[in-house]
């Protein structure tokens, strides 16, 4: 399950070195047209709205549109191929996260590969994972819903729709003696639909989805990561909560193209998404979804890579220990 780290290089190289394919363009010619992103994810979620986001402001350096494209299924894996096997002329690129650039190499017998067949261009915000349930749910906080679903096992039904989710609720259960279903969506907005017209108990999401919880139309129990959110500072934190599982995770989300991307087009890339996450109007909406930019430091192909890496030697044999399955 460990990526191996000739694996790792290979990755990193790709937008480091130059490649070996056929020049398809130049950054003196790129973009002559419209450039498409696609986002592994139904419209309404927290990638899709990242996406959009970075992709309006990203057509100003660009001097072209950025299409979105909602490519959803599989845990994000059936957009992600697409991206994987489209032509790396820099005018196909994907919104990646965790789940479809590490775990999901560990969930699916993929028509590519997770780590080598493709070329990061740069990380762009990380959101804290909050745990969520129908408001008519009995317990009043997390204490209160652990109790209730040991005292109710198989009988709640959780909601999700990534690798990452799957991993956290294989592990919440797991550290709290509790017994639940996980049911498998397509994506972030038709799981919350469902909790919030009370078709399913729980759900792993986005702070994006935090005003439901001020309009009374769903609870929220614990945020993940150790600060809270700005958007509903009364929820605690995994860490004040004590539970390990939710005290340190999040969800990064970062930009990918195809392997063999030529270098000088990536770099362009790059640089169109670090002046988009540096326009203060950017970075304020971001902040209003409860997204965290990455430091400007981190904001290079390298980090990316670095990151997948990282993530892989963590989370991988996870997965393996808990024996997790897609159903």
């Amino acid at each position: 399950m460990r990526l191996q780290r000739r694996k790792f290089l290979q990755f990193a190289a790709a937008a480091a070195a130059a490649p070996a394919f056929p020049r398809f363009g130049t950054a003196q010619t790129y973009p002559s047209r419209p450039i498409t992103m696609i986002v592994p994810f139904p419209a309404g979620g927290p990638t899709d709205i990242a996406g959009r986001v970075l992709a309006e402001r990203m057509r100003v350096s660009l001097g072209q549109p950025i299409i979105i494209e909602n490519v959803s299924g599989a845990d994000g894996s059936v957009g992600t191929s697409r991206a994987a096997h489209a032509r790396p002329d820099g005018f196909t690129i994907e919104l990646g996260i965790r789940g479809t650039h590490v775990l999901n190499g560990a969930f699916y017998s993929l028509p590519y590969d997770v780590w080598n067949d493709f070329a990061p261009i740069s990380p762009l915000v990380v959101a804290p994972t909050v745990l969520f349930a129908k408001k008519t749910m009995p317990a009043n906080d997390l204490r209160e819903l652990i109790a209730w679903l040991k005292a109710n096992p198989n009988k709640a039904l959780a909601g999700n729709f990534a690798a990452g989710g799957r991993l956290l609720m294989a592990r919440f259960q797991k550290e709290t003696g509790t017994r639940f279903a996980l049911v498998p969506y397509r994506g972030s907005a038709p799981a919350m639909q469902d909790l919030v017209t009370g078709q399913i108990d729980m759900l792993l999401d986005g702070p994006v989805q935090l005003p439901l919880v001020r309009a009374g139309s769903i609870k929220a129990y614990v945020v993940g990561g150790k600060m809270r959110s700005a958007l509903a500072p009364d929820i605690p934190t995994g860490g004040e909560t004590g539970l390990p599982v939710l005290s340190n995770f999040s969800t990064w989300f970062g930009l990918f193209g195809p392997k063999g991307t030529p270098k000088d087009i990536i770099d362009k890339l790059n640089a169109a998404a670090v002046e988009a996450l540096a326009d203060p109007a950017v970075r304020s909406r971001l902040v209003d979804f409860g997204m965290e930019i990455f430091p400007r430091e981190k904001q290079t192909p390298e980090a990316l890579g670095a990151l997948v890496q990282a993530d892989a030697e963590e989370w991988l044999p996870l997965i393996k220990e808990f024996g997790i399955k897609v159903e």
